[in-house]
């Protein structure tokens, strides 16, 4: 339970798997005879916006070469709970082949969580902020789907999170001073739905299920049930009985002991069987 050890770092995988959508976006600038005279790929870092801001003032102020801009920044503002994607939990996902096969992880239904974002422009002209968001926007509507693997090895832990654009602002900090930078800032809100999942379990194969079915009159009568039980059926001949001379060698007979061999991934189909009982 709590204080089990395990770090799947699945926040710093959204994380980077959202700054990874605007690593390569481009400005280029149109010289008047209309040929590109030059190609600037926009930076982009992790941080708040009044970091990049505070940097802009600082280096203006002290007449040294200021931060490249445009520049693009993002950060996480928040995150909560979706109830609304949340799967039963005690459903589990067990998907990991272990040793011999007799035993597998299982891993309880991730928690759906929604993780907010803030991505941010800022520019000193207005062509140049409206040919980076240009470069955005067509591709949410209002989201944009990304598979992430929280787990390595488990495909079950494979997903799509789908990041959503909720909002644009836009700021102009210039107040027509020609001392002061112009900065023209876009301010872009996203959501990504993703998940958290937990540790990784150790268990050992089912190979028995029992259901015991009860009359209408259970109360009167609690001890009288019929009893269904299910085990797993093998569909192939791959040992003989322990004890014969050929022990563990194929001896042409599908029986329990073929049965018992069966390991994760073998085909299989069911011994059923159905049993009344009345405990006196």
């Amino acid at each position: 339970m709590l204080g089990t050890h395990f770090y799947n770092k699945s926040t710093d995988k959204v994380i980077i798997a959202f700054g990874t959508l605007f690593n390569n976006i481009q400005l280029k600038t149109i010289d008047p005879s209309g040929n590109i005279s030059q190609v600037q790929k926009v930076p982009l870092a992790y941080g708040p916006k009044q970091k990049f801001l505070s940097r802009i003032e600082q280096n203006d102020q002290e007449r040294k070469t200021s931060i490249t801009i445009p520049r693009i920044y993002f950060e996480t503002t928040g995150i909560t709970y979706d109830d609304s994607r949340q799967l039963p939990p005690c459903k589990q996902l067990i998907d990991v082949k272990q040793g011999d096969g007799t035993v597998v992880q299982s891993i309880i239904v991730p928690a759906a969580y929604n993780l907010d974002f803030e991505l941010g422009i800022i520019a000193k002209s207005q062509t140049d902020a409206h040919q980076i968001l240009e470069q955005i926007l067509p591709y949410f509507r209002p989201s944009f789907n990304v598979s992430i693997k929280f787990i390595p090895d488990v495909d079950e832990a494979t997903r799509d999170v789908p990041f959503e654009l909720n909002s644009i602002t836009y700021e102009d900090s210039w107040d027509g001073s020609f001392s002061d930078r112009r900065q023209i800032i876009y301010v872009l809100r996203f959501t990504a739905k993703t998940y958290y999942f937990g540790p990784k379990i150790d268990t050992s194969i089912i190979r028995k299920a029992i259901v015991k079915q009860y009359s209408a009159s259970y109360r009167e009568s609690p001890s009288r049930y019929r009893e269904y039980s299910v085990t797993p059926k093998a569909l192939t001949d791959t040992t003989s009985d322990p004890s014969g001379p050929d022990a563990g060698a194929p001896d042409g007979v599908i029986d329990s002991f073929d049965d018992d061999a069966l390991v994760l991934g073998d085909d299989f189909g069911f011994n059923e069987m159905v049993t009344f009982v009345e405990d006196v």
